[in-house]
């Protein structure tokens, strides 16, 4: 229960039109909460000697180059723990989980791939040699277009799927396994997605689970480790962060689309779930950002 308090379901950039997102930034700190997303992440780190990397129950300090693919719903982060080195580069890239469906997958030429995202549900640390070797690719990739770019991304994947001395980080994928099998925590997101914009009051939610304000207070708390306005929040500044990066809009007007009536509020909130102002969050950002 304790770690789930610091879990929290990140709302990613990417929509349902898209196929992959490139993040390519330098940062001298560098610092994730543990999250989780139902896109895979494929994270590439160089300069980063003594960052520590968490992915499932596997919490390892890193090298100076590294690069490791997270599968669906695999609770994640980083922290700069021992690292003292600036100019930290990171490119991540985030896929949906559906993007190549299972009959495609099904086909024998694909088996490679289809084996790699299933590893990839205990999050996947590819070789040094092999990420040295890919380093060339990775760097160039957020500076294509069109169909190249798409097509390139396809064949990283596929030639990580194939490479030598891959090694699985987490012993167990199991420990979110309530937030998609729970019938009860679905309609809750569900219905906190649609209204997270608006008003919502513990009693009012409680009626939509047909469950007592008492029991639905328990029922969050031991589920999600969080109180009702906690795990509403979550939802909030998770679309908060999404629209500091992607939205030319100012803070307040986020703030306010994402139901918070107060931007001293929303400042404090979002600076105890992500350790930054959003102004700072934005400039974190601020690097090459490619969407397809």
């Amino acid at each position: 229960m304790e770690l789930l308090k610091k879990i929290h379901r990140e709302i990613t950039p990417l929509s349902n039109e898209d196929s992959f997102l490139v993040f390519d930034r330098v940062k001298d700190f560098f610092d994730y909460p543990v999250h989780f997303h139902p896109e895979l992440e494929l994270n590439f780190i160089s300069n980063g000697k003594g960052i520590r990397r968490i992915v499932g129950d596997s919490i390892e300090e890193i090298d100076n180059l590294e690069l490791v693919l997270v599968g669906s719903n695999l609770f994640h982060g980083w922290e700069q723990h021992e690292c003292t080195k600036k100019n930290i580069h990171e490119i991540t890239i985030q896929f949906h989980n559906d993007l190549l469906n299972s009959a495609f997958l099904g086909r024998r030429i694909m088996k490679p791939l289809k084996d790699l995202f299933d590893r990839s549900a205990h999050g996947i640390l590819f070789s040094e040699e092999v990420t040295r070797n890919m380093a060339p690719r990775i760097l160039k990739v957020s500076k294509l277009g069109g169909i190249d770019y798409f097509m390139e991304l396809f064949s990283i994947l596929y030639d990580l799927a194939t490479s030598r001395n891959q090694r699985l980080l987490s012993t167990t994928t199991i420990l979110l396994e309530d937030f998609e099998h729970n019938k009860k925590l679905k309609t809750l997101y569900d219905y906190v997605q649609d209204n997270y914009s608006a008003k919502m009051t513990l009693q009012e939610v409680a009626d939509i689970m047909n469950m007592s304000s008492v029991s639905f207070n328990r029922f969050i708390k031991k589920r999600t480790g969080k109180t009702f306005v906690e795990y509403v929040n979550d939802i909030r500044i998770g679309y908060a962060s999404k629209w500091l990066i992607e939205r030319d809009l100012s803070i307040s007007e986020i703030a306010f689309m994402c139901g918070f009536n107060s931007i001293a509020n929303f400042n404090r909130v979002f600076r105890k779930s992500k350790g930054s102002t959003p102004t700072q969050y934005r400039q974190d950002f601020s690097g090459i950002r490619r969407v397809l």
